[in-house]
């Protein structure tokens, strides 16, 4: 009994590790477009996003039972220790998404560490696949296009009420409207995402006969779950928020004030419900949305491709992490030894390669350069103090991480005025003298 009631203080522990780096991880849902559009100062933007999440995760529990009695049979001979993998495999993935400036679903990297480790462990008779199919999947691929229809509706709306006014008066007032919807999509996402640690806790105090089964969360595990998440987005997912308010659209305010109330509106309708959705997927659909519900506007679908395909390896990324986590877990105190050991030293590698170009409240709206000169890669030779022409008809990307990682390892380039522009606050062009554009990650 011993031994299970300290492995269930580490799935606790873990499960709010989790919960930590989900914060961090989705701040950029709820603030990268007010923190873009100059609505509120970075610092500023996450402090009151952090209040509201702790504030939602007290406002229902309907996601919490989706997670703890749901998608797992609690009956099926289900471990603390196959949840601990589980959970390590969702922190792994984050923490990577992260470090590539990708807004991946949190959500569903753990929805996949948990399935993962469950099919390792016991099979897939443990798995309630009408509940994953109903209650994950088809709000993962509805979400985001209910979100972007919504913002690509309300944007155009909102550009035709305010057409003849005066633009630097409606800017104010859209400023204000953005810090309002962000608050929404602030306490929305409590009531979803620190929900689904709260679920997770539960379980893992089901599963070592702490709780009764079909057990509501505790008030305990209701408010760390909530400080926890709280504490991440505090943090700020810098990286994240760059690539959300810069990366896949020039976001205005009427743009930013659309698409936070279209997000803020899709989440809590499914937190009543029961949907464990995503609200990376719910955010990010509403940016682009926002993009093509405006005038003129574009979306680079270059990165919007890249999340893309990062929201696909999501679930099976995570599951592969979890299910041999598990494996190695279920061969006793050494195996739960060992999976916590390797997890750490991985998340320490994560955090020092980071650190290499850092990204915090002092550069989020600055986007890196992407030429192939910047990345030191030889180009056509330009005549000093001219920035390279876009292509016609393109926007410019943000530089990634392969591109940074290019420019560590490449000569310094010449200073300012000798044949290169500064890059401070605005993107530089993908591409010089009808070449085509280089092919850039998420930063």
């Amino acid at each position: 009994m011993e031994h299970i009631t300290l492995l269930i203080g580490i799935v606790i522990v873990t499960a709010l590790v989790f919960d930590f780096t989900n914060g961090f991880h989705d701040t950029a849902n709820a603030m990268a477009t007010t923190i873009s559009t100059g609505a509120l100062a970075p610092r500023a933007a996450v402090a009151m996003s952090a209040v509201l999440n702790l504030l939602g995760a007290f406002l229902s529990i309907e996601v919490a039972k989706t997670i703890s009695s749901g998608i797992i049979d609690e009956g099926s001979g289900i471990q603390p220790e196959v949840i601990f993998a589980g959970l390590v495999g969702a922190i792994i993935w984050n923490l990577l998404t992260w470090l590539a400036g990708l807004p991946s679903s949190s959500s569903h990297a753990l929805m996949g560490g948990l399935l993962g480790a469950t099919v390792a462990a016991v099979g897939t008779g443990a798995v309630n696949g009408d509940v994953v199919v109903m209650k994950v999947l088809i709000p993962a691929l509805a979400a985001p296009l209910v979100a972007g229809i919504a913002s690509v509706c309300a944007t155009r709306l909102t550009y035709r009420v305010g057409r003849h006014a005066d633009q630097e008066r409606t800017a104010k007032g859209y400023r204000a409207g953005q810090i309002t919807s962000a608050a929404l999509v602030s306490l929305a996402h409590g009531t979803n995402d620190a929900q689904k640690t709260m679920g997770v806790i539960t379980l893992a105090l089901v599963t070592g006969g702490a709780l009764a089964p079909d057990s509501d969360p505790p008030v305990w595990v209701i408010a760390s779950a909530g400080l926890a998440i709280a504490l991440g987005t505090y943090l700020g997912g810098w990286r994240i928020i760059r690539t959300m308010g810069k990366g896949i659209t020039d976001i205005q305010p009427p743009q930013g004030f659309a698409a936070q109330t279209s997000a803020a509106a899709t989440i809590l309708a499914s937190s009543h419900i029961g949907f464990s959705l995503s609200t990376t997927h719910v955010c990010s659909g509403a940016v682009m949305g926002s993009g093509l519900g405006r005038k003129g506007g574009v979306v680079r679908w270059g990165t919007a491709g890249r999340m893309f395909i990062g929201w696909g390896l999501t679930l099976p990324a995570a599951g592969g992490i979890a299910a041999a986590s598990a494996l190695l877990a279920e061969q006793g105190d050494w195996g739960v030894t060992t999976v916590a050991v390797l997890a750490v030293g991985l998340c320490g590698a994560i955090w020092l390669r980071s650190r290499r170009a850092p990204v915090d409240h002092t550069n989020v709206n600055e986007v890196e350069p992407a030429t192939p000169e910047a990345a030191g890669i030889p180009g056509p030779a330009a005549e000093p103090g001219l920035e390279p022409a876009p292509e016609p008809g393109r926007e410019p990307e943000p530089a990634g991480v392969v591109t940074t990682a290019i420019q560590a390892v490449s000569p310094p380039p010449p200073p300012a005025g000798v044949g290169v522009a500064s890059t401070e606050e605005t993107p530089t062009a993908d591409n010089t003298a009808g070449r085509p554009a280089s092919a850039s990650s998420l930063s």
